[in-house]
């Protein structure tokens, strides 16, 4: 089959394109046709090595953890699912080996969910990894509920577009950073905007006296600093971004794969509560084009890498 790989740690040049060995389908995995996977900040960073202390590599490489596609071969113990049915996936695995970045991917069943029908391919593969992170932070570390006022930081990227969102769903108020360009679409998922930089603290304190009651931290450094300290009493700090978050009386989390979690978020996105921006779209061949934008930071919503199928 045709995948994207690596063979050693370093930048975008490191990716190529060509054949690979077709995945073996164990009795617990699901052999996906993939339609679209997704580009996450944590795939480069993973492809520079930066990940190297908590996950051994298998090189080569195929990266990506997020997918969405079409069931083509059920693993002899399952019986979730069928050939033919249309599923996502966050196919994080405990090494870095076969990644989604593929024509086809074997997930582990623990990873799947059936996609959204409402959603494209393309949109489905940006809702796993981004809505995992968003609803498990949400709902199970910073224990979000009705009345609320949250802060989520990045609050128009993948993750912070997502945990607006979610938050709103469940009747929090949130306030989001985003640059002056996202505000508007801040705005458009529920969010109150304010603008990154200098004078931060006081805008937030501006729409929220008394305190933020939790923050939602995907920046991490001095922005998660500036975090803890617009906190009401009792609030909850946690961040996806900086482990030095506990030094502020914070957690530090990071995403698992979840697969009623995940369903979750399938039946919200069905049901209008939750949808998934794809700023763009790149052809598989081209992801190392998707992994230098990534890296700049900048993108609203979700990047897709896509294959295309003649059938």
């Amino acid at each position: 089959m045709k995948a994207i790989s690596y063979s050693r740690y370093g930048g975008p040049d490191v990716l190529e394109y060509g054949d690979v060995r077709d995945p073996k389908v164990g009795p617990d995995s699901v052999l996906v046709k993939v339609r679209a996977a997704s580009v996450n900040p944590v795939d480069w960073k993973c492809r520079e090595g930066y990940l190297d202390g908590i996950l051994d590599p298998v090189f080569p490489v195929i990266p990506g953890w997020d997918v969405s596609g079409v069931v083509v071969q059920p693993g002899a113990a399952i019986t979730e699912f069928a050939v033919g049915d249309e599923v996502i996936a966050y196919a994080r695995e405990d090494v870095l080996w076969r990644g989604t970045f593929a024509e086809y991917v074997a997930a582990p069943v623990r990873t799947l969910a059936r996609k959204p029908r409402n959603l494209s391919f393309e949109e489905a593969a940006g809702l796993p990894l981004a809505g995992l992170t968003a609803y498990q932070m949400l709902t199970k570390v910073l224990d979000v509920t009705a009345g609320d006022t949250v802060l989520v930081h990045a609050a128009a990227g993948g993750v912070g577009s997502i945990a607006v969102q979610l938050a709103r769903h469940l009747g929090a108020r949130v306030i989001g950073t985003a640059s002056e360009s996202n505000h508007d679409f801040v705005r458009s998922l529920g969010g109150e905007p304010v603008s990154y930089g200098e004078g931060l603290a006081e805008r937030v304190r501006a729409l929220a006296p008394e305190g933020v009651n939790a923050v939602f931290d995907t920046i991490g450094g001095d922005t998660m600093k500036i975090s803890a300290e617009l906190l009401a009493p009792e609030g909850r700090l946690a961040s996806i971004a900086d482990p030095d978050v506990v030094g502020f009386g914070g957690r530090y989390y990071f995403v698992r794969p979840n697969p009623h979690d995940l369903q979750s978020l399938s039946d919200l996105a069905e049901q209008g509560v939750v949808s998934v921006h794809v700023s763009e779209t790149f052809p598989l061949e081209r992801a190392a084009d998707a992994h230098r934008l990534s890296a700049e930071g900048r993108t609203r919503g979700k990047i897709v890498v896509t294959v295309d199928w003649a059938d």
